[in-house]
């Protein structure tokens, strides 16, 4: 198995990314804005989730949500997955359509799901996804609505609840409010009304980040949102609150595996 390899298709819906990966790395905790529901094609894999600790082996979907702190690490040898990505607005048209049937659910209820009938089902629609035929349309509409509809019916995992207390949720409305500003943890627990290493402790304990780690990722978001409207990469970079394109491009490739460049691409 390859020791690194990302591949990002050209998505035949707008809002819509696909990105195919065989890897033996290991991801630290981060967070995408996005849902995605993916699928390993071969080996297994572990990592946190919203729902505590999962694994994943070949055949099994697995799924996140959005701003939903979780990693992931080879179990054996490597692995390697499948994935889509969707803006938050079409899974909330979607689960409009499946809540007419009383199914309406916020969230993607399952980390992992193990269905061979569903991961048949997303593995046609990531080929209909990643197919350039304009006469697929229906199909592939067919498709999304249905896999959808039944990644959001699965029975939730007993939840391991992780709430941000108000304290907290204080300082995480401060970066979120404005993730360039200099902000230190002093100023984050003055915000809270604590002291820095109550701010420290309580904090990693309410997002399973650090604060600098969630700055930086939601700093990363922003430079994500910025490439897709079309942005040069180095002015990406500066707007989103980093050093230099390269400090951008080694921090984008930590979280997602695939650097700006080929995520713009990808998109053009």
């Amino acid at each position: 198995m390859a020791k690194r390899q990302f591949t990002m298709h050209r998505s035949a819906v707008a809002g819509v990314e696909a990105v195919e990966a065989e890897t033996r790395r290991s991801f630290a905790r981060h967070t995408h804005e996005q849902f995605g529901i993916g699928l390993i094609v071969s080996g297994a894999q572990k990592s946190l989730s919203g729902r505590g600790m999962v694994e994943a082996e070949a055949g099994d979907l697995i799924t996140v949500n959005p701003n939903e702190v979780h990693d992931g690490a080879p179990i054996g040898e490597g692995r390697s997955w499948r994935i889509l990505y969707f803006d938050p607005a079409i899974i909330g048209d979607l689960a409009q359509d499946v809540g007419e049937s009383g199914m309406m659910r916020s969230e993607i209820p399952r980390p992992v799901i193990q269905n061979s009938v569903l991961a048949a089902r997303f593995a046609s629609l990531f080929a209909a996804i990643t197919s350039r035929s304009t006469k697929d349309d229906l199909a592939r509409e067919e498709l999304l609505l249905g896999v959808v509809a039944a990644v959001m019916r699965e029975q939730p995992m007993p939840e391991v609840a992780r709430m941000a207390p108000g304290t907290i949720g204080k300082a995480k409305s401060l970066i979120d409010g404005d993730p360039l500003a200099n902000v230190s943890l002093a100023d984050l627990a003055r915000e809270s009304g604590l002291s820095r290493f109550q701010l420290l402790r309580g904090f990693a304990k309410a997002t399973g980040m650090t604060p600098h780690a969630y700055l930086i990722q939601a700093r990363i978001h922003m430079a994500r949102r910025l490439i897709a409207s079309g942005t040069s990469l180095a002015e990406a970079a500066l707007a989103s609150g980093f050093a230099d394109q390269s400090h951008m491009t080694r921090v984008f490739t930590a979280k997602y595996g695939l650097t700006p460049r080929v995520y713009a691409t990808a998109l053009a």
